[in-house]
């Protein structure tokens, strides 16, 4: 059994979503690991990941304006405020997503379905850097 660690690095210029396949693909495939399992995992409070439809550009907007509505930045009861009217609403968002997906590999390659991207997901209006961890385990 091998492990392989990689961290990648992606600039945000705000809110949104942010493919991040391609960078993960190659890595994998770079690591020679046929079968195995890979960890993607964001060390963010204010960011999150989620595997989502690659072909149509409208889904990525609507999952965009529905967190918006979701979580406004306008809540009244939000007492964390230190940081700017997106931060509070960022954490909510990334609490109700994920900083961490699993995904199987086989054949050297993330198995994702056909319509399948990974994507970070940007909570704050700000641009920012954003970490990602690849993890890969297996043979």
């Amino acid at each position: 059994m091998r492990q392989a660690n990689h961290q990648l690095s992606t600039s945000t210029s705000g809110k949104g979503l942010y493919n991040i396949t391609l960078e993960v693909k190659l890595w994998v495939a770079q690591q020679k690991i046929s079968t195995g399992l890979l960890t993607v995992f964001v060390p963010h409070t204010s960011a999150s990941l989620t595997i989502q439809e690659n072909a149509d550009s409208d889904v990525l907007h609507d999952l965009t304006m529905f967190f918006q509505q979701l979580v406004p930045e306008d809540g009244p009861n939000y007492l964390h405020c230190s940081e700017g009217p997106d931060d509070m609403p960022a954490h909510i968002r990334s609490a109700l997503t994920q900083t961490q997906i699993s995904i199987p590999v086989n054949s050297g390659n993330p198995s994702l379905g056909t319509w399948q991207d990974i994507y970070l997901f940007e909570h704050r209006s700000q641009p920012h850097t954003r970490k990602i961890h690849l993890h890969l385990i297996g043979e």
